[in-house]
């Protein structure tokens, strides 16, 4: 399969976040969003086997994995890597742009999808594939990352007229002020999550990290 990088950090996003993880970035992305911080993950990577790429997560020795991008899912080696690392008793969290069929990775023991919402402020909305939402499980995660009051006020209609069973999460983009989301979130009395990034608040916009 083809992968950008693979590191050990703390995770900044989801239900793991503040754990020890091990991050696989495959390469190539299907989508351009305006705010996108990964472009690097654009090109075509270095060829790896799904062998080699075990070998070097576990030398990380952590329980959790992070497999992103890019965009995982262009990747057909992807399913099998996530297989395995389950098998080898990994937690593996699938973070996907959301455009892309999720369902052959819901069978799998110790997964979780964490799947991007596209909201207005990313110009990549219309490529959402909506289908994902009620497949998706409890222990999911359905992250809008939102950069204005329109993209908030997007993020809530999808929560009200797509209803889904996975966790909420509302993110600012990095940069933008996290207060008023937060006060949004509360005026609405909206069942959502604000989180902000918290590998960028340790360490800054810095890659590998």
């Amino acid at each position: 399969m083809r992968i950008i990088e693979i590191f050990h950090s703390l995770q900044g996003e989801g239900p793991t976040t503040g754990l020890r993880t091990s991050f696989i970035r495959t390469a190539r992305c299907n989508l351009r969003c305006a705010w996108c911080d990964t472009t690097y993950s654009f090109g075509p990577g270095k060829e790896r086997s799904i062998p080699s790429v075990l070998e070097e997560v576990a030398g990380h020795r952590t329980r959790y994995v992070c497999l992103t991008g890019g965009e995982p899912l262009l990747q057909r080696e992807s399913v099998e890597l996530v297989r395995r690392l389950s098998l080898a008793g990994y937690h593996t969290v699938i973070e996907t742009g959301g455009s892309l069929d999720v369902s052959a990775y819901l069978p799998l023991a110790r997964t979780t999808i964490s799947l991007d919402v596209k909201c207005p402020s990313s110009r990549m909305e219309r490529r959402m594939c909506w289908e994902n939402l009620p497949l998706l499980r409890s222990k999911d995660v359905v992250k809008f990352v939102v950069a204005d009051r329109a993209d908030y006020d997007y993020a809530k209609r999808v929560i009200e007229e797509r209803p889904f069973k996975a966790q909420t999460v509302i993110q600012p983009v990095w940069g933008a002020p996290p207060g008023p989301f937060a006060d949004w979130v509360l005026a609405d009395h909206l069942d959502a999550r604000v989180m902000l990034q918290e590998h960028k608040l340790l360490w800054g916009d810095v890659r590998g990290k």
